[in-house]
């Protein structure tokens, strides 16, 4: 589906594409190089973007976002002397929403066995109707008018024929088709924003997708229909949530409460410029200061991350087609390392008001976790660098031979977006 083999080297021949992860705090890219169904990663690149660029995951100066991916992009390139012309881009922000859709379509004949044409009615007359509920919701939810909702991607979760699970349909009978599908919605604002920035890049842009569905997908658990968790992904100026049930992505959502978020509180409290502020809290995190510091660091920190915890509660309990939550969840991003973060949700009272069936259990998800990306730089370590593997993760499968429904759907997307 999409042309990862055009590049304009010379010698090193190789699939190369380039993960770029505009995140509030930072711009992180990976070139990588497609090798079937897995990937390497051969150069990394990171700048910090400064205070006027971002706000809460969304852009707002384009032209100083662009120059710091050229700056992490050049970086990237030069460590894996390669380049790539394709991109794929993750977006972040408030208003970024996605869900899980399940349609049901009814057969005229259940003893005809479905086609290719009838697959491709199925598909479109499902996706339609799906795009129209979410887009709606948004749109409610936001305050925007639905015209100015973009869908950012698509996903097919399940397909079950008169209850029975299959991946293909074609060749079989039966009266009813239920589809599950996803769909990420973003403003048109941030969407356009985001095509300027690679239109401006020079690069051939393969995709755009939300954060959190990537990193949701990112541990290569979806086949096994037996996986459930919540994704956790706090980065500079939000945190992102998915939540998995069965293997699929049931839908995200993010709040605009991150690491900046922190950073400020303390260069309130300390009274030092944000800068000084951010160095204090990495050193925190890092068990780096002395004893008297250290304690004044963390009645600061305490607070806000009460704060924040309220966020999660209350975005979880906006999951109101999930029965009852998954008790694994999976930390990761920048954020994520302050040590109340996990103090606070290994707590018991933020989870009485929730469908828990037990209290759950906290893990952090390490870039060692992302399957399929192998990373030959050995310099990607961090929680913060699991959301630039995990896009990388998801356009290795775009990239490889789809799914007869992923094309169909793809299809339908791109009349969509139009």
């Amino acid at each position: 589906m999409f042309d990862f083999f055009k590049k304009k080297t010379t010698g090193n021949a190789g699939h190369y594409f380039l993960s770029l992860d505009i995140g509030t705090e930072f711009v992180k890219a990976l070139v990588c190089d497609a090798r079937g169904r897995t990937g390497a990663v051969l150069g990394f690149g990171k700048r910090r973007q400064n205070l006027g660029e971002m706000q809460s995951g969304a852009v707002t100066d384009i032209s100083g976002v662009i120059e710091n991916c050229r700056d992490a992009i050049y970086e990237a390139e030069k460590m894996a002397g390669v380049h790539a012309e394709q991109l794929i881009m993750g977006i972040a922000g408030e208003l970024v929403k996605g869900a899980t859709s399940t349609i049901k379509y009814t057969r005229s004949d259940p003893s005809v066995k479905i086609n290719l044409e009838e697959l491709k009615n199925i598909v479109h007359k499902v996706q339609w109707k799906a795009f129209d509920q979410v887009r709606a919701q948004l749109a409610y939810e936001s305050g925007y008018n639905e015209i100015d909702v973009k869908l950012v991607n698509a996903a097919i979760v399940d397909v079950r024929i008169d209850g029975y699970k299959v991946s293909n349909p074609v060749g079989f009978q039966g009266k009813e088709v239920v589809m599950s599908v996803f769909n990420a919605f973003a403003p048109l604002v941030h969407f356009g924003a985001l095509q300027t920035i690679a239109a401006e890049l020079d690069m051939d842009l393969l995709a755009i997708t939300a954060e959190p569905y990537a990193v949701a997908r990112c541990m290569g658990h979806e086949d096994t229909g037996n996986f459930s968790a919540i994704f956790i992904d706090i980065g500079g100026g939000t945190t992102d949530i998915a939540v998995v049930r069965d293997g699929a992505v049931e839908g995200t959502k993010m709040f605009t409460l991150g690491g900046r978020s922190f950073t400020k509180r303390l260069a309130q409290s300390l009274n030092v410029s944000f800068q000084e502020a951010e160095e204090i809290k990495i050193a925190y995190s890092d068990g780096k200061l002395e004893k008297q510091s250290h304690k004044i660091v963390k009645e600061a920190m305490q607070s806000d991350c009460e704060v924040w915890l309220t966020g999660v509660a209350l975005t979880l309990s906006e999951f109101v087609s999930v029965d009852i939550l998954p008790s694994q969840i999976h930390l990761c991003g920048g954020g994520s390392q302050l040590p109340e973060i996990k103090e606070v949700l290994d707590s018991r009272d933020w989870i009485k008001n929730l469908p828990f069936a037990r209290k759950p259990q906290i893990s952090f998800l390490k870039p060692k976790h992302v399957s399929n990306i192998i990373d030959e730089t050995k310099k990607l370590k961090d929680v913060q660098d699991v959301t630039p593997m995990a896009i990388a993760n998801l356009a290795l499968e775009l990239a490889g031979e789809e799914k007869i429904l992923t094309k169909m759907l793809r299809k339908v997307v791109r009349l969509m977006q139009v």
